[in-house]
């Protein structure tokens, strides 16, 4: 089921069509469905390749830029991120741009892959300070790099606080959308965080972590980046097990006004998935529900850091 309403047709056969003219001699690799995200559709290709099929033309941008920026990173970071093998280009077959990344052996974590959660909240952590610490290159804030993660609660607010309501029919008793809405608006309240501008990944949540080995291997799908506050880049934390949780928070040492604009963000993002998505994505809408429901659980910043 398409998640937008602008979104491409693409399956297997047009990725097919697509290397048969663009890259002839990996037209011959068996073409395989690797799942998705709400920007893109991706396709194993082979043993080594993964094609990324944005869905709709206006995320194609992110492709773009990953494509200039990813490899500058890259050097600086511990862990592995994807590298872009072709770019392809629009045409009237599939009127976005497209591309074909290296892929990255790995699996998302969970209790079944994981050797030790609190060493896996470390060391997501530690990549987020790497992250953080690069040196902007001349990047601004503008542009493809201006998502609205990296910016102010109370710009978002306009935005998000309508989604509260919608979702509150949705989850019924599952959820105490009114304490949600509560800390939401208590942070959008907050004064704006003073810290940054760094770069920011946007989009940590699990499924763009890899586990081998027991330990994080690498982080993947950039096309969140941007360059802003780093409140929104802990979010996702509130995805991973207390465990996680307790280890990445002990390791940022955030001060409780940041604690409370991740967590602000946290629930915004959330909400807004549950209520956006609630037909077409489930898998997602699942992951927004065990995530409020985690938030729910850690009332103060201090047992964060316990």
């Amino acid at each position: 089921m398409p998640l937008h309403d602008d979104e491409l047709h693409i399956d297997e056969a047009l990725v097919a069509r697509l290397l048969r003219r663009d890259r002839p001699e990996w037209a011959e690799l068996p073409i395989a469905e690797a799942g998705g995200g709400t920007d893109n559709r991706m396709f194993r290709l082979g043993d080594e390749l993964l094609v990324r099929m944005p869905r709709t033309t206006a995320s194609a941008a992110s492709l773009r830029k990953e494509r200039e920026w990813v490899p500058r990173l890259a050097p600086q970071l511990t862990l592995r991120v994807p590298t872009t093998e072709f770019a392809g280009a629009p045409s009237p077959e599939y009127p976005a741009e497209w591309a074909i990344v290296r892929w990255i052996d790995g699996d998302v974590p969970d209790t079944g892959n994981v050797e030790g959660w609190s060493a896996f909240g470390h060391d997501l952590a530690a990549f987020v300070r790497e992250l953080h610490a690069i040196e902007l290159m001349r990047a601004t804030r503008d542009g493809g790099l201006s998502w609205y993660r990296g910016g102010s609660l109370r710009d978002a607010d306009e935005w998000i606080a309508p989604y509260f309501d919608g979702c509150r029919p949705l989850v019924g008793d599952e959820l105490d959308i009114g304490t949600l809405e509560r800390w939401w608006r208590e942070a959008v309240e907050l004064p704006d965080s003073t810290a940054g501008p760094v770069w920011l990944h946007g989009d940590l949540r699990p499924g763009n972590l890899l586990v081998r080995d027991g330990r994080l291997h690498a982080v993947i799908d950039f096309g969140a980046l941007s360059i802003g506050a780093p409140d929104a880049e802990h979010a996702p934390v509130w995805d991973l097990p207390a465990a996680a949780r307790d280890a990445y928070f002990a390791a940022a040492r955030l001060d409780d006004a940041t604690w409370l604009r991740a967590r602000a963000w946290a629930i915004g993002v959330a909400v807004s998935g549950i209520a956006y998505y609630w037909e077409t994505f489930p898998e997602f809408v699942t992951e927004c529900r065990a995530r409020l429901r985690a938030v729910l659980t850690t009332a103060d910043p201090a047992e964060s850091v316990r």
